[in-house]
This record gives structure tokens, C-alpha cells and sequence, in this order.
């Protein structure tokens, strides 16, 4: 039973938990893995294994719970990702050997990949129109604070090189949540589809004015009355080329070099000379940055377009990555000055990032696709995205020992700038419309272009 007292801010906090453990268990592995190795020997390999077995749960994870939502509801699956969460962290905690260092990091992935689809679903359709963007970035929040609580976790436990409590102190937010869930409400939008205008309308007063209600009402009714099943929207010609945008977006958002700083940036900064310590330190400043502007950048994504956000990110990041390679060529790895060049320009690459393409993927991607078909479509695209974070986890180790530090940051950069075409080109700007008014006009131009088509082979 959904407490009839929760509050407004308490709905989106909770709503946004789940990004939380994303974030812990995204970042925490990376001071983990400096003491990992002293209890359970690991090669480049199998330490890439143990850092993307995470990513291969993760793939399985969003690809299922997409459908699962659209079917049993978000606030049912958030209550089931947040059980898994816990036997992972256990899992972890207590870990052997590296076989189960991999399963629980499997496990963990089963849960992450579930919350990388189902919260800025949840969070989308239990926002407002005119405060969507801010809202819906409450999950990039939650992101960066999971990942700075981690870094604060390893810091504190680095003397003792406590590497189990890392790993196994997940279980706090877990438990919080699988709590907290029993009080949040469902989602109006699945409501509306499978109880009725009257339990989609007692939600929406939790979250909306009251003469916003009737109208966000009539056109789901009618958003609806146009639709196919989940299965028929999903392979439908008119939603294939969204599709495919969203999961390139995704995609480019994860293989941009970012999961590169969040998994192995105590391992970077410890090659370039800083110790242990140290560079568990070095990353609880740029959690802490990560932090301080995602913060901001929720202040202002309502008031600037989604698009010119994420050109101003791709320039930045690009930059930045560009200007540190250039340094390192020049000065060399090994002495102070690199380390702290390294920290300073991987500092204002998450600066970028934090500010455009972190918070912008989790508000755009639900905002892409149609209401009967959003969990599924959602889900696909954090498919893509998973992949895309496990090729880099998997990989990064790897090409750190065949190339140069400063060759492998090259490449993160050229991928910025397919990225920058890639939102120039093909990008659709949703700031300031409904999620119904964006699927009326995905249907009306798709319909528009297969008539073109048509005339054009009928000519």
C-alpha cells in the first residue's frame, strides 16, 4: 500500500535510489581493485573480467526489465532489482576466489541493468512537463553521488585495505530502498493502461496542479486509442529509425571515455606517479566535482535546450582529452607535474560531462519513445549502453598495455567528435513538450517521410 503522506520530493528521491547503487557499484571497484589483488591474484585480463562481469549482467538486466515493467509495473521490478542488489553485495563481500569476485559482479549487473532502464522511465512519467528535465536528472545525481559515496568508502577503508567492506557496504542504500519502494506510488502512465483514469489520476495529484491533470489525461487516452501492442510498436517502421538513435546515444555516452575515469582513475593516477592513497583521494575530488556540477547542470536543463547542452559537452570533453594527451607526449609519465596534469584535465573532462551528457541521456531517453512501448524501448537502449561500458571496462586494461596512456585518451577523443556529429545530425531537440506531444510528432514525420518515399517510387 503507497502511503497516502509520501511527499512530492520524497516520491523522486526514492524513485531515484536506484541510481545510487549504480553509482557505488560503478565506482567502488575501482579503489577495490588495488587491494583485490593482494587476496586473489589477477591479471590485466581476468581484473578487466572482474570490473565488466558487472557490464555482462548489466546487458541481460536491461534487456529484460524493459518488458517486465511495461507488463508488472516499474514500482514491482524496482522492488525486485533492489533484492538483487543485496545478494550481490553479500556475494561480493564474502568472495573467495575470482570465480565468485565474477558472479557477484554478475549478479550486481542483473540489478544495475534494471535500474539503468526502469529509473528515468519511473522518474520521466511521474514528472511534470515544465520540471521533467530537473527531475528526471535526479538520476544522474543519484549517479554521481553513488560514485563519490564509493570513493569516500574506499578512501576510509584504504589503510586497512578493507577491500570486502567496499564492495560489501552496498547493502546499506540496497535495504533502503527495497524499503522505500513499498511507498512510492506507480507510475500514472502504466496505470492508466492497465487500472484505469481513477488510479492514474490519484497519482498524477501527488506530482501535478490540478488543471494540468485532465488534459496529460486525455491525450494518454488518446496516445493509447492510436497504439499497438508493446511487441507491434517496438518493430513498427515509424519508431525503428528513434530506436536506433536512442541506442546510439547511449552507446556514444559510455565509450566516450567516461567509464575509463570511473573504473580505472586510482589506477591511472597511480602510474603517473601518485601512491595508493593518494589516488584514492585524486578520485574523491573529481567525485566530488562530478557531484557539485550535476547539481548545477539539474538547476538549468529546463531552461537551456538538450541539444545545445551536449555540443557544449562534446567541445569540452574533446578538449580536454586532446590538451592532456598533448602534455603527456611532452613531459612524459612519471614525475609530479603529469600526475597532477592528469588529475586536472580528467577533472575537466568530468566537468564537461557532468554538466551535458551525463544528466541529458536519462532525461532524453524516455522522452524518445512512446508511452506503450517505453520500458521496452528504454530497455533496449540501456542494452546499448551496457555494451558500451563493458567494451570499455573490458578493453581499457588491455589497450593501457599495447599503447601509449596518452594514444588511448586520442581515441576517446575522436569518438567525441562522432559524437558531436551525431547530436548535430541526428539528435531531436524534446525541451518544453509533453511526452505525448513528442510521440504525436515522431508518428506524424515518420508518416510524412514513408509518404515521400512512396511518391517518390510511384514517380
Amino acid at each position: 500500500m503507497v502511503s497516502k503522506k509520501i511527499g512530492k520530493k520524497m516520491i523522486f528521491f526514492l524513485g531515484a535510489l536506484g541510481g545510487l547503487l549504480y553509482g557505488y557499484d560503478m565506482g567502488v571497484i575501482s579503489g577495490a581493485l588495488l587491494y583485490i589483488k593482494d587476496d586473489i591474484p589477477l591479471t590485466s585480463f581476468t581484473e578487466g573480467l572482474v570490473v565488466s562481469s558487472m557490464l555482462i549482467g548489466a546487458i541481460f538486466g536491461s534487456g529484460s526489465s524493459g518488458p517486465l515493467s511495461d507488463k508488472f509495473g516499474r514500482r514491482r521490478l524496482v522492488f525486485m532489482i533492489s533484492i538483487i542488489f543485496i545478494i550481490g553485495a553479500l556475494t561480493l563481500a564474502f568472495a573467495p576466489n575470482m570465480v565468485t569476485l565474477v558472479v557477484g559482479r554478475l549478479i550486481i549487473g542483473l540489478a544495475v541493468g534494471g535500474s539503468t532502464a526502469i529509473v528515468p522511465v519511473y522518474l520521466s512519467e511521474m514528472a511534470p512537463t515544465e520540471s521533467r528535465g530537473s527531475l528526471s536528472s535526479l538520476n544522474q545525481l543519484m549517479i554521481t553521488i553513488g560514485i563519490l559515496s564509493s570513493y569516500l568508502v574506499n578512501y576510509a577503508f584504504a589503510d586497512i585495505e578493507g577491500w570486502r567492506w567496499m564492495v560489501g557496504l552496498a547493502v546499506v542504500p540496497s535495504f533502503v530502498l527495497m524499503v522505500g519502494v513499498i511507498f512510492m506510488p506507480e507510475s500514472p502512465r502504466w496505470l492508466l493502461e492497465n487500472r484505469g483514469k481513477e488510479a492514474a489520476r490519484s497519482v498524477m495529484k501527488l506530482t501535478r496542479k490540478p488543471d494540468e491533470i485532465e488534459k496529460e489525461i486525455d491525450e494518454m487516452i488518446e496516445i493509447n486509442r492510436i497504439s499497438d501492442s508493446t511487441w507491434n510498436v517496438l518493430k513498427s517502421s515509424w519508431l525503428r529509425p528513434t530506436l536506433l538513435i536512442g541506442c546510439t546515444f547511449a552507446l556514444l555516452q559510455q565509450i566516450i571515455g567516461i567509464n575509463a575515469i570511473i573504473y580505472y582513475a586510482p589506477t591511472i593516477f597511480n602510474e603517473a606517479g601518485l601512491g595508493d592513497v593518494t589516488s584514492i583521494l585524486g578520485t574523491v575530488g573529481i567525485g566530488t566535482v562530478n557531484v557539485v556540477v550535476t547539481i548545477f547542470a539539474i538547476m538549468i536543463i529546463d531552461k537551456i535546450d538538450r541539444k545545445k547542452l551536449l555540443i557544449t559537452g562534446n567541445i569540452g570533453m574533446v578538449s580536454s582529452l586532446i590538451i592532456m594527451a598533448g602534455l603527456i607526449w611532452t613531459i612524459g609519465l612519471g614525475s609530479d607535474v603529469t600526475a597532477w596534469i592528469i588529475v586536472a584535465c580528467l577533472t575537466l573532462f568530468i566537468v564537461f560531462f557532468a554538466f551535458t551528457w551525463g544528466p541529458v541521456l536519462w532525461v532524453m531517453l524516455p522522452e524518445l519513445f512512446p508511452m506503450r512501448a517505453r520500458g521496452a524501448a528504454t530497455g533496449i537502449a540501456a542494452l546499448a549502453l551496457s555494451i558500451g561500458s563493458l567494451l570499455v571496462a573490458q578493453f581499457f586494461p588491455l589497450l593501457t598495455e599495447i599503447m601509449a596512456i596518452e594514444q588511448v585518451f586520442l581515441i576517446f577523443a575522436a569518438i567525441g567528435i562522432g559524437a558531436l556529429f551525431f547530436v548535430v545530425k541526428y539528435l531531436p531537440e524534446t525541451r518544453g513538450r509533453s511526452l505525448e506531444e513528442i510521440e504525436a510528432d515522431l508518428r506524424a514525420r515518420t508518416s510524412a517521410s514513408e509518404t515521400n518515399d512512396a511518391g517518390s517510387m510511384h514517380n
